[in-house]
């Protein structure tokens, strides 16, 4: 099985001063000199392959569903591809086996939306201008989950997270998943008569196992190969488990699985067993700076620790008590201060995990009086006190040391997403015996 990581243009910048908080690049280009993860961790892999959505190059209006390529980049991206826009490999030269790229119509960002917000061809056209190893067919996410819309007759109340009725819900379920199946049959045959470059992947939706069956069945009678089993991001291990064996007589030496969104240690045995041969997810990275606690991935995945946070004095939260005149310029910059010189004495053994523990907790308290809402001491306490990065031997955590688990601005949180990024893999080569 191979690991594909959802890219979002994610770099940093190599040149990054922690202490000043500034680069050391004067003339730096982020695009040109920023690097990816799979560059600043080079030569060892934190991932298999990359998958890129078509929803990060939607532009107008500034909404949710905008993307996050400007037109500028959208561009060169068309102009380039995406194996040298991404410089996966470096020189550009790769291919589907060593450095495969996947793109797919990124159809969680239009979730919301009554249908795809782009056509068939122009998704076509996207996978081949941007020389992809697979693009995944048009789809619109199915936003249930619930066995009991198997059942013909409606149950009582509205199903949990909607408000509208079964029989309502159900039809909207089946509707998106019809919609789904039917582009994905005009995509193939498209596909097969303009003979793109790019093997095409058929995307599977549904609302129990047995809806996810029917799904895959209708695929493999267009003739697909590769299918991508969507809508599992907010499933259970549980419920991804039962899918997954639904379908594992059906693919079994037909075809193989991809699964979209979702990176799940704990089921590998069973997705191999049914024919997965890919997976792919941003979670790791994300993690690394929206999770309130499971910041930082141990070898251990039951066993993650909490970063420590100390806000910049001058941005967010610290800057809008300033200029509300809820504190001090002065007292935010000295509190700041305090707590970075003691974290980062800790590291290098000249301050008490005591210290250090107190002056985090008292720059909370000024920001937050009353109320530890910013990071949980105790868990805190922890990951100084066991100080995981002493012992991590990837490239992040033996360049910043204690710097990795602090919790303060794009630089450090995406490092420490690079570092997830590559325990993820590098527990997944294990697991195949690498």
């Amino acid at each position: 099985m191979k690991f594909f990581y959802a890219d979002s243009l994610d770099l940093v910048d190599p040149k990054f001063d922690f202490e000043h908080e500034r680069s050391l690049n004067p003339s730096r280009v982020p695009q040109r000199d920023d690097v990816y993860a799979h560059e600043l961790l080079a030569p060892e892999r934190p991932y298999d392959g990359l998958l890129v959505s078509k929803s990060l190059f939607r532009s107008g209006g500034g909404s949710a569903t905008s993307g996050k390529y400007s037109q500028p980049q959208r561009k060169r991206f068309e102009r380039e591809g995406a194996r040298t826009f991404l410089r996966f490999p470096p020189d550009g030269k790769g291919d589907a086996n060593s450095h495969p790229i996947m793109g797919d119509c990124g159809a969680f960002a239009y979730r919301n939306e009554e249908m795809p917000p782009y056509s068939i061809d122009e998704l076509i056209d996207f996978y081949e201008f941007g020389d992809f190893s697979f693009g995944i067919s048009l789809d619109h996410v199915v936003l249930a989950y619930d066995r009991r819309l198997d059942d013909d007759y409606p149950v009582q109340g509205a199903l949990p997270g909607f408000r509208s009725d079964h029989t309502m819900v159900k039809a909207e379920a089946k509707r998106r998943q019809l919609l789904s199946l039917a582009n994905a049959e005009t995509f193939l045959q498209s596909c097969q008569l303009q003979r793109v470059s790019f093997r095409p992947v058929g995307a599977a939706h549904g609302w129990s196992a047995t809806s996810y069956l029917d799904a895959v069945r209708a695929l493999l009678k267009m003739g697909y190969d590769y299918i991508a089993i969507g809508g599992l991001v907010p499933l259970r291990d549980g419920d991804i488990a039962e899918v997954l064996e639904a379908l594992q007589n059906e693919v079994k030496d037909r075809a193989r699985l991809h699964l979209l969104g979702v990176v799940r240690p704990p089921l590998y045995q069973l997705m191999r067993d049914s024919g997965v041969a890919s997976f792919d997810s941003s979670s790791p990275l994300i993690q690394a700076f929206k999770d309130a606690r499971d910041n930082y991935y141990a070898p251990d995945s039951s066993r993650h620790y909490t970063a420590a946070r100390i806000p910049q004095a001058n941005l967010g939260l610290p800057m809008r008590l300033i200029r509300a005149g809820a504190i001090s310029q002065e007292a935010a910059v000295q509190a700041e201060q305090e707590a970075l010189v003691t974290f980062r004495a800790y590291g290098t053994g000249s301050a008490s995990l005591d210290e250090v523990v107190e002056t985090l907790e008292a720059y909370d308290e000024l920001l937050s009086p009353g109320r530890k809402t910013r990071t949980p001491s105790a868990l805190v306490r922890r990951t100084l006190m066991e100080r995981p990065w002493d012992a991590c031997p990837c490239p992040v955590c033996r360049e910043l040391g204690i710097e990795v688990v602090l919790f303060r601005g794009a630089n450090r949180n995406r490092r420490r997403g690079f570092h997830n990024l590559w325990l993820t893999q590098k527990q997944l080569e294990e697991w195949r015996g690498d």
